[in-house]
């Protein structure tokens, strides 16, 4: 759906963008990364054209970035963006008409919107009223009225307690259903494995990684596994080579982590351990999104591509 080519964007002194590109597919869940700094909010602003990239090129759909498909585009902005001494149910009604709704319509939507969020109450209220958490229902209410093709959230879940967090992720996962392809900004590594299907990891201005969630994890596999068994504690000894490194933890039972050498298999680890005790549970260890974010962003962009070990 939307194709970001070679973007470049330069500020007085800084360098925001460096050459980015990548493709995010349509009716799928894409996570924007990248820690302070990196870029993600000057990308973002370029595909909502509030400002404009100093070269490269946004396609939708295969036609160049233009007003009319700002029509098409849902922005959810890490800071708060609503009117905060306007009555919420108006500002709705007002945004939505904005992006092109009629009023009866919009305010059709609003109040469907607002039973399901649960916040009926709230309409002749002020966003001033209201806590951090509150506004940002109201927002995303705004963001998703005129039901836009794309729709792009920066932080979409801060200020909100666990049980809210559950309620907007539930909705972005139905939008996305029925849909809608999705931006996903955010530094919830946790959310990324939950709801991404594939991600892009900026750093410094420079697209370091991206790829589908899936194939990215199993792409930095160490060989790792974690073992729970009943037995004597074991000592990895000299007669097990293809094992190069081991820890040892007992809570509850007995677990050891092994780390195969590259060319062994799992069946040589089984066929070490089941002699000396009774397997109950084993387990690869993959590393996580926030491991690899955080291990990749520490390279500071010296690798740009993915690792070729498994």
């Amino acid at each position: 759906m939307l194709s970001i080519r070679n973007i470049v964007k330069q500020y007085s002194g800084h360098r925001a963008l460096s050459g980015v590109s990548m493709e995010i597919e349509a009716g799928k869940v894409f996570g924007l990364l990248g820690p302070n700094g990196a870029g993600k909010t000057s990308l973002i602003r370029i595909i909502n054209q509030i400002t404009a990239p100093d070269s490269g090129e946004v396609l939708i759909n295969g036609e160049h970035l233009n007003q009319h498909h700002i029509a098409q585009i849902g922005y959810l902005p890490e800071e708060r963006g609503l009117y905060k001494k306007m009555e919420i149910g108006e500002q709705i009604i007002y945004l939505a008409q904005l992006k092109g709704l009629s009023r009866d319509e919009a305010r059709r939507r609003a109040i469907q919107w607002f039973k399901k969020l649960e916040i009926e109450s709230w309409w002749k209220k002020k966003i001033e009223e209201l806590s951090k958490g509150m506004q940002q229902k109201a927002q995303f209410v705004a963001t998703v009225i005129h039901e836009p093709k794309l729709i792009i959230l920066d932080e979409p879940f801060s200020g909100f307690d666990p049980v809210n967090a559950e309620l907007i992720k539930n909705e972005i996962l139905e939008l996305n259903r029925n849909g809608a392809t999705i931006i996903f900004s955010t530094h919830r590594m946790e959310s990324v494995e939950e709801l991404c299907d594939a991600i892009a990891l900026l750093n410094l201005s420079h697209k370091i990684l991206d790829g589908k969630v899936k194939e990215i994890r199993n792409a930095y596999r160490t060989g790792t596994y974690l073992l729970e068994y009943e037995g004597n504690t074991i000592s990895i000894g000299a007669d097990a080579p293809f094992i190069i490194q081991h820890e040892q933890a007992i809570e509850d039972g007995t677990q050891l982590k092994l780390t195969l050498k590259p060319g062994h298999r799992v069946n040589d680890m089984l066929g070490y351990m089941l002699p000396k005790c009774s397997i109950h549970k084993m387990e690869e260890v993959i590393p996580t999104m926030n491991e690899i974010f955080i291990s990749t962003v520490s390279r500071n962009g010296g690798d740009l591509h993915l690792p070729t070990n498994k």
